[in-house]
């Protein structure tokens, strides 16, 4: 499982850092990558981006058993 917590972190980092340009500088880095105009979508892309959606629900899903496994106190357990 730690696998797929860790492919879940790099997928949210990637899709964090990706709509931190778009925002900035309107640049779509996912677009760029497949050759692709800012806005454009193509199988490929849509593949990306339905993957760091499924890793932000996993992660939003998993929070506590993700912070158990790795041996980390929840920010939340003092409430």
């Amino acid at each position: 499982m730690k696998t797929i917590d860790v492919i879940a972190a790099v997928l949210l980092v990637v899709g964090g850092l990706n709509w931190g340009l778009v925002g900035i500088a309107r640049f779509d880095l996912v677009a760029a990558i497949f050759g692709m105009r800012f806005g454009e979508v193509s199988m490929l892309s849509s593949a990306v981006y339905t993957l760091v959606g499924l890793a932000a629900l996993y992660q939003a899903v998993s929070f506590k058993a993700i912070q158990r496994r790795w041996g980390h106190a929840s920010a939340f357990a003092s409430r």
